[in-house]
């Protein structure tokens, strides 16, 4: 029997409708994942601290921009979710991208690398989750992090962005606990190297097949952010491609 209803949506993975919130969304992966989103049917709210794009489309009822946002201030970030959830009329998401990262080697870096790693890739996922807490409250949600491959062992040089991701682990774990009876799923995504044009030209001698896509990135994190998901929260989930 042939059904008009998409395969997505027999199997709970539709986001029609839904509103989803990406932190640094200005940036290769969190611009990419916004569209992918909206190409699935969500509506989407990209905050970025940088400045708004010339290139980035009008807002819309469907996709709305906000730059100059500081996710390592509480009131610039509460001052952002909220001017979302009356654009939108509600939260149902958000996709903690905003962070960053650096290679030092303990001995010849410097302490001010790790705080700054600590205040981009962790500070920023606590203050914007904590941000879309009540917002999220009214109709159940999710919040997924990135995290990182890295976070599991840390190589040479990877110590303070390890140490950095391996918190948003282990804030996943605790915020899903915290959240578990309120119909609220926390989970992180830990990709190996992503192929973007940055890794590119640091990496230039690499396999970048081997590497995942921000498309394949894409694909579990609108699977978490789904209807499919409502079983799985606390989950830190690798993301390596063939690394």
């Amino acid at each position: 029997m042939s059904s008009s209803v998409p395969d997505e949506a027999l199997h709970g993975t539709s986001l029609h409708d839904k509103v989803i919130v990406v932190t640094g969304g200005f940036g290769v992966l969190g611009s990419t994942l916004g569209q992918q989103l909206l190409e699935r049917g969500a509506r989407i709210a990209l905050l970025d601290r940088a400045e708004r794009p010339a290139s980035t489309a009008s807002d819309s009822t469907n996709a709305l921009s906000l730059g100059g946002v500081d996710l390592s201030s509480e009131a610039s970030a509460q001052s952002a979710l909220k001017q979302v959830a009356e654009h939108f009329g509600r939260i149902d998401g958000l996709v903690n991208v905003a962070g960053g990262f650096a290679w030092e080697t303990l001995e010849e870096g410097s302490v001010a690398t790790w705080d700054r790693l600590y205040q981009m890739n962790l500070r920023t996922a606590v203050v914007a989750s904590q941000a879309v807490l009540p917002h999220l409250s009214e109709t159940g949600g999710r919040i997924v992090n990135i995290g990182a491959q890295a976070s599991l062992k840390a190589g040479m040089g990877m110590g303070a962005y390890a140490a950095s991701k391996a918190g948003v682990s282990r804030l996943t774990e605790a915020l899903a606990e915290e959240l578990k009876d309120r119909q609220i799923t926390v989970n992180a995504v830990l990709p190996s190297i992503i192929d973007t044009p940055n890794n590119r030209n640091d990496m230039p001698d690499a396999d970048f097949s081997r590497w995942v896509s921000p498309a394949q990135l894409t694909a579990v994190i609108a699977f978490l952010l789904s209807d499919a998901a409502d079983a799985v929260t606390g989950a830190c989930l690798p993301v390596s491609g063939r690394v």
